[in-house]
């Protein structure tokens, strides 16, 4: 079970940072290597500090990159058994769209969990969910700034939406407890009121790094009392954190620094 399994790993590597994969032509080229073997680089260096994987399915699309995309899920779970493996694509759709969205995830790229968008309603991720050995990673309030155009807006019931969609995620959509929820950390009070109403729910968190997310403040608002039960995402800041040669070093060492800023605030907590 994906939920169990990340639980286990954010313990055996004392962890909350999830690696975001999101590879640029324009930074990899001038490095003259392949994108896999720049991926793989990425992989080792920051293995020993992350949770959780995160590549971005428009990233790899958009340079027709979608065999390399395979390929990098099956080297990380060879290569790193243990470490998920979350697709970022933020799949919404009904019906038999949905089923094959839901079948792209995991049986084609053999991905231990997917975003997904609910703004269709709760039928829609249905397809996903029922894959009980996977994950489902609803967006609930995300980090951009413009997110309260429609996720901040108040319903009849004096919920805010975002709220609403915390709400169902935690008493109807979790039949198979293998829901988590995308909540920003540029939104901490926020946070605070989602972790409020979904209780032991891991939360996905974007927006640390290059986003500028408050992680004292983000940490404060949603880690369980186990210290456990967020998943702090950041991409560009590590991976791009050197531009030249040494650049898998570069991130390795980006990435044991944010996961110790982490863990320092954890241990105040």
């Amino acid at each position: 079970m994906f939920i169990k399994q990340l639980e286990q790993r954010q313990i055996k590597a004392n962890s909350l940072l999830c690696v975001g994969l999101d590879p640029q032509a324009a930074k990899i080229n001038t490095l003259q290597l392949s994108l896999i073997d720049w991926l793989c680089a990425i992989v080792d260096a920051t293995a020993e500090h992350a949770c959780a994987f995160k590549p971005q399915i428009a990233h790899f699309s958009a340079l027709a990159a979608e065999q390399q995309l395979t390929d990098i899920i099956t080297y990380i779970h060879q290569n790193h058994p243990g470490i998920p493996v979350i697709l970022d694509s933020k799949r919404g759709d009904i019906g038999s769209t949905a089923e094959r969205y839901a079948e792209e995830a995991f049986v084609r790229y053999q991905a231990d969990a997917l975003t997904v968008n609910p703004y269709l309603g709760g039928d829609t991720l249905t397809p996903y969910s029922q894959y009980t050995d996977k994950g489902v990673v609803i967006l609930c309030k995300t980090s951009n700034q413009q997110s309260g155009q429609l996720q901040d807006l108040v319903l009849q019931s004096g919920q805010p939406l975002y709220l609403r969609v915390a709400q169902l995620a935690a008493e109807q959509w979790n039949n198979n407890n293998n829901v988590m929820l995308v909540v920003g950390a540029t939104y901490p009070q926020q946070l605070q009121a989602i972790r409020e109403q979904v209780g032991d729910m891991p939360l996905l968190i974007p927006g640390i790094g290059a986003q500028g997310g408050d992680l004292a403040a983000t940490l404060k608002a949603g880690l369980l009392k186990n210290g456990l039960g967020l998943i702090i995402s950041a991409s560009r800041s590590i991976i791009y954190a050197g531009g030249d040669m040494d650049f898998a070093k570069q991130a390795g060492l980006a990435a044991k620094q944010l996961k110790t800023e982490i863990n320092q605030i954890r241990v105040q907590i």
